[in-house]
């Protein structure tokens, strides 16, 4: 096969992924059920859930890791299951838990897994100091990695995965466990790629990264996508402009809730509180007062994605 052919393979194409009917099945268990997308250059799409929801297996066989059960699923125009290696040439892959190695400096991190695509050593040098100043850590270069923090570890990780100047990133619940600081620094390296065109592939149960980071999302469940659509565009489909969050007692709110149930347009009743949708939250706040009840704590804001999972399952996405 010619290189000119692989160059029109992979830019011609302006569907980057492209998935019908797609099925993955561990025996009678259907981990994924049926599902369509398509994700196009440049986008960045998220797979919002919890866990067990089926994202990560979605991930799996889009990085041509795990073969699909039914359906069809096309990576840059080619099919998963016959062109894996060309495929994932083509992929980055940040998975949900770092898979650095520990003995090895950040350097050395970088150059061997440059090495493991064949790339020369003359590229791959230029590189590291190029991904090292991307990433934040050219005073690390010669450090160990088990001396660096959580956060400094999921840069490396994002780095690496972006040696072979990948067309499609995938991130697999990019910020678990960083503290909010690491959070909004692994963003804004994020939101710097996606300047550059790289598509990215990104799965949270975090409402706030969702929100931050996707141009498009699906929200899943059960193997099943319950919607689709912009984190702005979902909210104003499926919630209310303002939310007034309510605690009066886990004993006592349900009975709350039925008296207050008026004053906005839908009322959710979750162990700890009484969320209040409307479009106005502080009028919503002052007329239950003016009833003479009274809430241990009150908040209003803003509807998010939480509010949306919670409206499709009937439940909060941290359950």
């Amino acid at each position: 096969m010619s290189a000119s052919h692989n160059v029109s393979d992979s830019s011609v194409h302006t569907a980057m992924i492209d998935a019908r009917g797609l099925v993955k099945k561990y025996d009678d268990f259907t981990a994924v059920d049926g599902i369509d997308f398509t994700v196009t250059r440049g986008e960045s799409f998220g797979l919002l859930g919890p866990n067990g929801a089926g994202k990560s297996t979605t991930m799996r066989m889009i990085a041509c890791t795990s073969q699909r059960t039914a359906g069809t699923l096309e990576i840059l125009g080619r099919d998963t299951d016959h062109h894996g290696p060309w495929i994932r040439a083509h992929l980055g892959v940040v998975p949900q838990q770092d898979n650095l190695d520990r003995e090895l400096t950040v350097r050395e991190n970088l150059y061997i897994y440059g090495r493991y695509f064949g790339l020369p050593r003359s590229y791959i040098n230029d590189k590291i100091d190029e991904l090292l100043d991307f990433a934040q850590l050219e005073d690390k270069r010669d450090a160990k990695v088990d001396s660096l923090s959580g956060g400094m570890k999921r840069r490396l990780t994002i780095a690496r995965a972006l040696i072979n100047e990948p067309e499609i990133l995938m991130l697999d619940e990019p910020t678990t466990g960083l503290d909010p600081q690491a959070r909004h620094v692994l963003w804004d390296r994020l939101f710097r790629l996606k300047e550059r065109g790289v598509t990215l592939i990104i799965t949270t149960h975090y409402m706030d990264e969702a929100e931050q980071l996707c141009d498009r999302l699906v929200v899943m469940d059960k193997g099943k996508f319950m919607a689709e659509g912009s984190p702005a565009g979902l909210i104003a489909q499926y919630s209310s402009k303002e939310v007034v969050e309510v605690r009066f007692g886990s004993d006592r709110n349900q009975e709350i809730a039925d008296q207050i149930a008026d004053l906005g347009d839908r009322v959710e009743v979750l162990p700890d509180r009484i969320l209040l949708y409307t479009s106005e939250g502080e009028a919503a706040l002052e007329r239950i007062i003016d009833r003479g009840l009274r809430p241990m704590t009150s908040l209003v804001r803003r509807s998010s994605l939480e509010d949306v999972f919670l409206r499709l399952t009937g439940r909060s996405l941290v359950d």
